[in-house]
């Protein structure tokens, strides 16, 4: 169910200096499976039955290379299309820039940030069940003018506000019942994570497992999060991405719900502990500039 423009989160695209080393945390860490690699190095990873929900990237450095969205439908993306051209905001390609779909472009957003729509992503057997999350959900990252960002996702693709904190700090939102699709914290313009959806507290507790076995660590959580009630934990790709495994997000069937208003100083972030990491915020990736 979508009442706007974008009808579910599609994919991250993260550049890599080291594809080898983020393929495998995503498959033997997180539970990806691999469905696609291409000539020019990059690798296409799913948890749900689609053609990817995550690519990495050769690159000579780390960073965000497209973030992908799904259109409702043909209509929709056109849409979206004649939005951008009113924005002025520049179109980096008329056509797909990721493999597997059928009809998209992909244009720079505010703070250099590129996104890829699209329609029509093929599918993919997952085979048998594995200790994977079921898909992927969301991201966060850190606009240094996060109100504009928040005023952008809502003007171009619809997307609306489910938590606010503070007075101009962060904004969840969403484009269908998911609690929030995007979340943005005010920031240094970067790219923080990338969220999965699983279906149990124990599946969180066996990625603590895994990661303890690999001699790394979670940074933070488990936690219960005020916004969007979700039980999250978090831990660093080789990328330098962080990562969330989340389970019992929020779901808004209400379109027009008012959004929660929450201080800044508010436990939003945290239900049972007012305590969190003084370093959580400090890892990320950047925007990276690039031409098609």
């Amino acid at each position: 169910m979508s009442w706007g423009l974008i009808s579910e989160m599609g994919h991250v695209a993260i550049q890599t200096t080291d594809v080898a080393a983020s393929v495998a945390d995503a498959t033997e860490l997180l539970g990806l499976r691999v469905t696609e690699r291409t000539s020019d190095g990059s690798v296409y990873l799913a948890a749900n039955a689609v053609h990817h929900e995550l690519v990495y990237v050769e690159s000579s450095r780390n960073g965000i290379h497209a973030l992908g969205l799904i259109a409702r439908n043909g209509d929709a993306l056109a849409e979206v299309r004649r939005r951008v051209e009113a924005e002025n905001l520049p179109v980096l390609s008329e056509r797909p820039i990721s493999a597997g779909v059928a009809d998209g472009f992909a244009f720079v957003g505010p703070e250099g940030w590129i996104f890829e729509v699209y329609t029509g992503m093929q599918k993919s057997d997952p085979g048998a069940l594995s200790f994977g999350p079921d898909r992927y959900g969301h991201i966060n990252f850190h606009p240094q003018d996060v109100t504009g960002m928040m005023k952008f996702l809502s003007r171009v693709f619809d997307f609306r506000l489910s938590d606010v904190i503070g007075d101009d700090f962060a904004y969840f939102m969403r484009c269908n019942p998911d609690h929030h699709g995007i979340a943005l914290i005010k920031g240094r313009g970067t790219f923080h994570h990338h969220a999965w959806q699983t279906q149990s507290v124990g599946d969180i507790a066996k990625l603590g497992d895994r990661l303890n076995r690999k001699g790394r660590e979670l940074i933070w959580g488990p936690v219960r999060h005020g916004a969007g009630h979700n039980i999250a934990a978090y831990y660093v790709e080789s990328s330098g991405a962080v990562v969330e495994l989340y389970t019992d997000l929020e779901q808004i069937y209400d379109n027009d719900r008012e959004p929660v208003i929450w201080g800044q100083d508010d436990n939003w972030y945290n239900m049972w502990s007012d305590r969190r990491p003084d370093d959580f915020r400090t890892f990320g990736i950047p925007p990276v500039d690039h031409r098609f």
